[in-house]
């Protein structure tokens, strides 16, 4: 009797050995890899159901007892992660302990506004547009990072960012901003040494951004809007515009020149209320140490290049220049 039931237990160990290393086993030998996002929150259980929906375990069961076996269970990351059915449960909870998530390589190009890096970062598919427009204009969030303004705009730093799926717009926008800051942190004596706020420098840096196609021309054309505002005289920035119609590409008419709007520095004096656009490091240093130069007006010559004057008589010769360039591309393409 007694060499009867150890030979069943035998057997039923052996059993559930067998069990417990198949449902523990890889799905499948073939590698064969899907992204899987797990939530912020997301309870091990509803972690392990996924999962077992995405055919990558065998066993919500097996997966919780592996968990439980290697300590990690209080320790499972969200985020978005590749996962395929060739690894065993114990390297997937490795992979969702360590935190391994797929990262994302997001480059901001210098000038763009608030309304482009939504756009951009809603089709990489991190954030929601709307979600990202409604916090980086919400003023009382940009104060809290210690912007002077009702939005964010201007201190969205322009570079490469290496984000995961996941993260909040706050989060994401406090690490944009907070890459600002650390490059700003150089400059702040120059601005105290020129009397200029920080918002005055990115507002105006960010129109520099807008106007300039070569960084070599940026302290000319810092030099020319310096001028002009130490002369009382209008910026008369065609960026301005754009901004304040919300028309960031094309072409403008004259009759968008006459729009009464805070934005139009063709009729308002002075800086528009807020920058237009997030400059780059280039713009800054531009607007901080302006070209020596007596130029009160600039025009394009074409090429992404300016011509550069000191006289309204200068200017109109060099528009008369441009045109007749204009005139001679429509006729010889």
């Amino acid at each position: 009797m007694k060499k009867g039931c150890l030979f069943l237990s035998l057997i039923v160990g052996l059993y559930l050995v067998g069990w417990y290393l198949e449902i523990t086993s890889p799905v499948s030998h073939k590698p064969a890899p899907q992204v899987v996002f797990i939530p912020p929150d997301t309870p091990v259980r509803e972690v392990a159901h996924i999962l077992k929906e995405r055919k990558l375990i065998r066993s919500t069961w097996a997966f919780y007892l592996e968990g439980l076996r290697l300590g990690v269970l209080d320790k499972l990351k969200a985020g978005e992660y590749e996962l395929s059915p060739h690894l065993t449960p114990a390297r997937i909870l490795e992979k969702l302990a360590r935190g391994e998530v797929i990262t994302h390589i997001v480059t901001i190009p210098e000038g763009y506004n608030v309304w482009e890096i939504a756009r951009l970062l809603d089709r990489a598919g991190l954030v929601s547009r709307r979600e990202f427009l409604s916090l980086a204009f919400n003023a009382t969030f940009a104060h809290s990072l210690g912007i002077p303004g009702p939005s964010v705009e201007g201190f969205l730093f322009p570079d490469t960012y290496y984000l995961v799926k996941g993260l909040s717009p706050a989060e994401i926008i406090k690490i944009m901003v907070s890459h600002f800051w650390k490059v700003w942190a150089k400059y702040e004596k120059r601005a105290r040494e020129m009397g200029v706020s920080v918002y005055e420098v990115v507002t105006l840096a960010s129109i520099v951004e807008k106007e300039a196609v070569f960084s070599r021309e940026k302290p000319l054309i810092a030099a020319v809007y310096w001028n002009r505002l130490r002369r009382g005289m209008p910026l008369q920035a065609d960026p301005t515009v754009r901004y304040a119609l919300k028309r960031f590409r094309g072409r403008l008419y004259y009759k968008d020149l006459r729009v009464a709007n805070p934005y139009n520095t063709y009729r308002y004096p002075g800086l528009p209320p807020t920058p237009i656009a997030n400059p780059g490091e280039d713009s800054l240093r531009a607007v901080l140490y302006p070209a020596q130069v007596p130029y009160l007006y600039f025009v394009s010559k074409g090429d992404g290049t300016h011509y550069f004057s000191s006289t309204y008589r200068e200017h109109l010769r060099a528009v008369r220049r441009y045109r007749r360039h204009r005139r001679y591309q429509r006729n010889h393409p």
